[in-house]
């Protein structure tokens, strides 16, 4: 069963950077340029996670500029993935030969 799920990964003959994910609706890296943008968004998003965190027992106005950068690089990897990833569904399971 694993192996179908790898090869429908690795069919790619338009070279997606993502590929829906199989149950949900999502995408998924499947190349390495998709990989890329998904380690970026991390390493954004990691000092901004932290700043959160040692915000969130305060009433600190601080909270507003790492809510600003999640909400702006959470927008740009959804676009990346829905400019260069196929498009959303919900899926259960490998898609039906047609």
């Amino acid at each position: 069963m694993i192996k179908k799920y790898i090869e429908y990964y690795r069919d790619n003959p338009e070279e997606l950077w993502f590929k829906r994910k199989l149950f949900g609706w999502g995408w998924v890296p499947v190349r390495w340029q998709g990989w890329f943008t998904l380690a970026v968004y991390l390493v954004v998003m990691t000092p901004s996670l932290i700043k959160i965190d040692t915000y969130s027992n305060t009433n600190d106005e601080g909270i507003i500029m790492p809510a600003t950068i999640f909400i702006i690089a959470t927008t740009a990897l959804i676009y990346a993935c829905y400019k260069k990833g196929e498009k959303p569904k919900w899926q259960w399971g490998l898609p039906k030969k047609k």
